[in-house]
């Protein structure tokens, strides 16, 4: 417990009489910390700190990139800036060598300002200062960390952008076809095709790719170990979920996955249904949070890599094949690959397929659909949420729905949102026929049952009918239910299995190999349902583990 004599020392207080001391002496907690441990994490709430000894360091997320910003020596204090304008830790701040810090919650800190108007006036013009101070960093600071010109028909750009916008990475993107005179990203990556810059010096190598992108901004694209406790296949809220349980229980993870983080639902732009979150969060946003939270628990998040062949061995264990000829060895699998959106059947669509006609609905098109026609095709959750993002930026959304109505396949609190949005239009027991066009989309032709068949201008169509599990590529002994993948009690058969033992509830009839999310058989199709999912299969990897010991 710190004392009157210890606090009267520090500067900030050096102005409290004995009374206030006393009372500050039983508010404040006495913390001591390694090098390295974290005080504040950025975007999280935090308490009042004042640094008694050894140095700790601020650190900023700029553009997806961890700096430093400032340091903090004896004597200073921080936090007041979140508590007094009521908003998240700007910045995080960690030991940079052993410290001793004083910590005040935020309404010990208000009773403070409240009893002296000494401290009041210190820690008000300290506030006032690093506000300019952060109005002029924030000007310094450069608006992205990528450039990229290309075609909005180009699918590598399109990727690209993808992948950019689902990990928080500012962009700037010039299209070759709506632009004249491209700005030029670099003088060395001049090319007629697609061009990408990194940090205003890297010229990613022609023709750029996701992967040669995410090397360039530093992201893991391969294993660093040659065996795992748990290999977990696709990095959606599934598979993120199992990441984080995993490697915050002790066990080694390795993630990987062929895109970015968040899978579908990190395409999503705005879940406003997921506990919690009362005011919606974004799918990027919530899998970012999942994905930053993995890695600080140790588990290998490996992007842009995909897993082609899983080994099963006798003795249990698994070899997992990745692209690119890499191996590694694991004691246990959880496929978390999720589904591929499912193909519309109508005449001249795949000849459209990146070039006005989309499958799922990235937030990164919405600069493609400004001022233009967009029509969706789908009446679920992800068309709804789709259909509102949109409806800021195109000309007219309209959406094609072949039931007779929403309330069978859609959330009444998106349908309600959609009513009261005048650009939505909801066309029911309405399919789409063919698709038309030269270079690009120009227009669709529709039927209403009953109808005959309509020509209508369209800039844009994005495809969200339903999704199909994608397993041919899974070992041909794991057992599937039209693609989906069977669990627990669904599992027919267990050759090879111990006679006292059945399928734990989320494995297949492999022993030891786990299936989560929207690819298991009879799963419910919600990201929560996912994240629960993903935490339990670890559960199960624990009980397994200690059975083969």
């Amino acid at each position: 417990m710190l004392t009157s004599s210890e606090l009267k020392k520090i500067p900030i207080f050096s102005c409290l009489d004995d009374a206030n001391l006393m009372w500050l002496s039983q508010q404040a907690a006495d913390l001591y910390l390694e090098p390295g441990e974290y005080l504040i994490h950025e975007g999280e709430p935090t308490p009042f700190f004042v640094v008694m000894d050894g140095t700790t360091e601020v650190l900023k997320d700029v553009m997806g990139r961890r700096t430093e910003v400032s340091e903090h020596k004896p004597g200073d204090f921080f936090g007041e800036l979140a508590i007094l304008m009521a908003t998240a830790a700007p910045a995080s701040v960690r030991a940079k060598t052993a410290c001793h810090l004083v910590r005040l919650d935020p309404q010990h800190l208000q009773e403070l300002i409240r009893r002296s108007p000494e401290c009041s006036a210190v820690i008000l013009q300290t506030l006032n200062e690093r506000i300019q101070v952060v109005q002029k960093y924030m000007l310094s600071i450069p608006s992205s960390r990528v450039q990229i010109v290309g075609s909005r028909f180009d699918d590598d750009c399109r990727e690209i952008r993808t992948f950019l916008s689902m990990n928080r990475i500012p962009y700037e993107w010039v299209d070759r076809d709506r632009s004249a005179h491209p700005a030029p990203t670099d003088q060395a990556c001049e090319v007629a095709g697609l061009s990408v810059v990194v940090d205003g010096s890297f010229c990613v190598s022609h023709p750029p790719t996701v992967r040669k992108v995410a090397e360039a901004l530093g992201f893991q694209t391969a294993p660093h170990q040659q065996s795992y406790d748990v290999v977990i296949i696709g990095g959606g809220p599934a598979g993120l979920a199992a990441a984080v349980y995993g490697a915050s229980e002790g066990l080694s993870v390795l993630l990987v996955e062929r895109k970015a983080p968040g899978g579908q639902a990190g395409t999503s732009s705005r879940i406003e249904n997921y506990l919690g979150f009362p005011n919606g969060i974004s799918g990027d946003d919530l899998s970012q949070r999942a994905f930053r939270q993995a890695v600080k628990f140790g588990a290998e998040v490996v992007l842009t890599r995909e897993v082609q062949e899983i080994i099963p061995h006798p003795d249990g264990a698994y070899t997992i094949g990745l692209d690119g000829n890499d191996r590694v060895a694991t004691k246990t699998v959880i496929l978390a690959t999720g589904v591929a959106w499912r193909r519309l059947e109508a005449n001249g669509v795949d000849r459209f397929i990146g070039r006005g006609v989309l499958y799922g609905a990235a937030r990164t098109e919405a600069p493609t659909v400004a001022g233009r026609r967009v029509f969706i095709i789908g009446g679920g959750n992800s068309a709804g949420q789709a259909a509102l993002f949109f409806a800021d930026y195109a000309s007219s959304v309209t959406m094609l729905v072949r039931g007779e109505d929403l309330r069978r396949s859609m959330s009444q609190y998106l349908i309600d949102q959609i009513a009261l949005v005048p650009g939505i239009r909801v066309e029911t027991e309405t399919q789409v026929v063919s698709a038309d066009g030269t270079d690009c989309l120009k227009a669709i032709e529709t039927r209403r049952t009953g109808e005959p068949v309509i020509r209508r201008a369209a800039d844009a169509l994005f495809v969200m009918i339903g999704a199909d599990a994608v397993t041919h590529w899974l070992p041909s002994q794991l057992q599937r239910e039209n693609g989906y993948v069977r669990t627990g009690r669904e599992v027919s058969d267990q050759p090879g299995w111990a006679a006292d033992r059945a399928p734990f509830l989320l494995e297949t009839n492999l022993p030891g190999f786990f299936c989560v999310g929207d690819i298991r058989y009879n799963s419910i199709k919600r990201v929560s349902s996912s994240v629960g999912e993903g935490s339990m299969a670890v559960a199960f990897v624990h009980q397994y583990l200690s059975l083969m010991a």
